[in-house]
């Protein structure tokens, strides 16, 4: 039975050719996407509810200070990925598990509005997901302090998470500069860059040659979504263009329940991006769709 999709989402969700798969599947419970994002309003009458699973040992802090931008970010991203079909929001894979690992403590850093955290906060959280089973993860946010020092750690957990076949799907950064981070530097890590409907990167955006080499393109300007308050909501950057791309991965390994993470990574790989290119393609949901349906014998 195919799954009504809200025609307000049309443009973006047909921007990187996802519609057609969405029809086919709203996902499978199997299949969880850690969500390491601020706190969600999780009785959200507009989301997935039965869906959507808290991990039981983040700290009281975190849900004391789950408020405010932070609250706002981390719902408007989870309504991206697990709306109820039908709904204000684009609601790409709402029959997976979302587990929501709240990590947001501080306000937005400079140029961005991102709420961020710090590396050590994102490196728990990485490892909290990947322990509790997580097939991807979806890292909408920025590093508060990033730092030289912290920086083998964060790559010993994202070594952890490919190690485990857990992907991860990352913000490339709204600050518009030329080059990477921690995060996007990571080989395992494929990097999103947010992009109007016509395909073209979003001044905003950060660009880089890593970026381009592993990275995607997704749709990132004026996005609607779910609010905390019950009110649609509207915003863009890669927070928003990240959740297309984890989106997508969480519905290929729903119907391919049988390919591997890397399997999945590659199917979404596009071979045009030139050796000096520092703008990603741009995500076509469907071609890798085909992808994994002429390589399902060979698995």
């Amino acid at each position: 039975m195919f799954a009504a999709i809200a025609p307000a989402d049309q443009p973006a969700l047909d921007a990187v050719n996802l519609t057609g798969l969405m029809e086919r599947t709203a996902g499978r419970p199997e299949v969880i996407v850690g969500l390491i994002d601020g706190s969600v309003a999780a009785m959200h009458a507009d989301l997935a509810t039965e869906s959507i699973r808290i991990l039981s040992h983040t700290s009281n802090r975190v849900q004391e200070r789950g408020s405010g931008a932070a609250l706002t970010h981390g719902t408007f991203v989870a309504g991206i990925l697990a709306a109820r079909r039908g709904t204000a929001a684009p609601a790409i894979c709402p029959g997976c598990t979302l587990m929501v690992r709240p990590i947001f403590l501080r306000p937005p850093v400079a140029n961005t509005d991102m709420p961020s955290a710090s590396p050590h906060e994102l490196v728990d959280a990485v490892i909290d997901c990947v322990e509790a089973g997580a097939r991807i993860l979806n890292l909408s946010l920025a590093l508060a302090t990033p730092s030289p020092n912290a920086e083998p750690k964060l790559a010993q957990a994202l070594d952890y998470a490919a190690a485990h076949g857990t992907l991860v799907v990352a913000a490339a950064g709204n600050q518009g500069t030329v080059g990477g981070s921690a995060i996007t530097r990571h080989p395992w890590v494929i990097p999103v860059v947010a992009c109007d409907l016509a395909g073209r990167p979003l001044a905003v955006s950060n660009l880089g040659s890593s970026i381009a080499r592993r990275g995607l393109m997704a749709p990132g300007e004026a996005v609607t979504s779910l609010g905390p308050n019950g009110q649609p909501f509207t915003s863009g950057g890669t927070s928003a263009a990240t959740p297309f791309v984890t989106g997508t991965l969480a519905l290929l390994l729903s119907m391919f329940p049988e390919a591997s993470a890397a399997q999945a990574k590659l199917a979404t790989r596009r071979a045009d991006v030139r050796r000096a290119a520092i703008v990603p393609p741009m995500l076509d949901a469907w071609s890798a769709y085909q992808v994994m349906l002429k390589g399902q014998g060979s698995w």
